[in-house]
């Protein structure tokens, strides 16, 4: 079978993401900010940008390059819809990191926000080291015991990730990470109103 993010529409997924009772697109889009802002790196990577949220806090004086990264060329073409003002900063490029992160370009900053459930640590490095990334921003889903998907009317729609879904935790990813040369240098949570949490972790390379 086939990726199951090719079968899950962006609307589905961003009203799902947006609801009252989730908030993650917007806990996600704060994460953004911070991420885009707080390193002194002029090109990024992000990992699974699905719609674009949280793009519109490249600056173009900072970035020189900006490479959005996807499996869904649908969410892609929307992206640069939403962000064709960022055309000459933002480019996109369609992948499945599970199979071609050679193919990644190199960056200064590597994100991956609620990316990593989805493809497992193993994937996740190969990706680091094509990108060789002086700095890696995650953003990981602590469950607290519930499902991985919350509840919501559009929770069907996520049946298929059961397939791909990877466990990943703060210690297995600091391991991780750990293990490739980098450091923990930022850690923050997000609450989210059903109890469960994002948790950012930030590394640089080490010797940085």
């Amino acid at each position: 079978m086939g990726n199951p993010w090719l079968e899950i529409s962006l609307s589905d997924y961003e009203d799902h993401m947006s609801l009252a009772s989730v908030r993650q697109l917007q806990a996600l889009d704060q994460a953004m900010r911070q991420q885009l802002t707080q390193y002194p790196v002029s090109s990024a990577v992000i990992l699974g940008v699905a719609g674009g949220n949280g793009l519109e806090h490249i600056d173009p004086a900072k970035y020189d390059k900006v490479c959005g990264v996807d499996v869904n060329p649908a969410y892609l073409a929307e992206t640069e819809k939403r962000y064709a003002s960022l055309k000459g900063t933002l480019e996109c490029l369609c992948l499945d990191i599970t199979a071609e992160a050679e193919r990644l370009p190199r960056a200064g900053l590597l994100i991956a926000n609620l990316l990593i459930e989805y493809v497992g640590y193993d994937a996740f490095l190969r990706a680091v080291a094509a990108v060789e990334p002086e700095y890696v921003s995650c953003l990981i889903q602590i469950n607290e015991g519930g499902g991985f998907v919350s509840d919501s009317p559009y929770l069907h729609a996520f049946d298929g990730l059961e397939r791909v879904y990877h466990h990943v935790d703060e210690a297995g990813l600091t391991a991780a990470l750990t293990g490739a040369g980098y450091h923990v240098t930022d850690r923050e949570e997000y609450p989210l109103p059903n109890g469960k949490k994002l948790l950012r972790l930030d590394y640089a390379a080490d010797g940085r």
